[in-house]
């Protein structure tokens, strides 16, 4: 095989391994996110349909937290501090968002539980975080929470300890929109 012949190769090869590197890193974030959904990896809590299919006699503590990033200026707080549950006993908690501004602000909420390891059994059913929420100046809302522990979590013996789980909130501005531009030639083109 000629020199030549040896470096086409190699040098397709290369590009292959590039092309592989970019496409994997443009895929990383998610399969990262379907990782953490799928394991409950890092306080990622459960998307459900519906509710348990059964209730056992197990009581947990479910205590609510909601904080805000430092550019949303929005009031954010849980309704009720904590409630005590069945496992895969289906519940309803609130949160309630308050903009005081003069502004209307749209937010997006992320989520997690602690410990981390019973994001794995903590689902939610509905949940305010899966949409963007639109307030206007003055304007508050009760965001809902559907959710239940699975009962699964009983056979998980490294969660017998397990007691409380917190569900954590943090409303983030979302991006907003930038507005559509006119191109200079679009802009001084008439029609007679």
């Amino acid at each position: 095989m000629t020199a030549l012949g040896r470096n086409g190769r190699t040098a397709l090869v290369l590009s292959g391994v590039v092309a592989g590197m970019v496409g994997l890193s443009f895929a990383s974030v998610p399969l990262y996110k379907l990782f953490c959904q799928v394991t409950g990896y890092g306080g990622t809590t459960q998307r459900a349909e519906q509710g348990a299919d059964r209730v056992i006699e197990r009581m947990m503590t479910v205590r609510f937290n909601a904080d805000t990033a430092r550019d949303m200026p929005w009031i954010f707080r849980p309704s009720q501090r904590q409630i005590d549950v069945k496992v895969g006993e289906n519940h309803l908690a609130y949160y309630r968002a308050e903009n005081r501004t003069s502004q209307t602000i749209t937010g997006t909420a992320t989520f997690n539980v602690t410990p981390a390891k019973a994001g794995l059994y903590f689902s939610k059913i509905d949940c305010f975080c899966f949409t963007e929420q639109v307030l206007k100046p003055g304007e508050s809302a009760e965001l809902p929470v559907s959710f239940f522990v699975d009962p699964a979590i009983n056979e998980d013996r490294n969660l017998d300890e397990v007691k409380t789980i917190t569900l954590s909130y943090t409303f983030f501005r979302a991006p907003t929109p930038e507005p559509a531009r006119t191109s200079a030639l679009t802009k001084d083109f008439k029609i007679n």
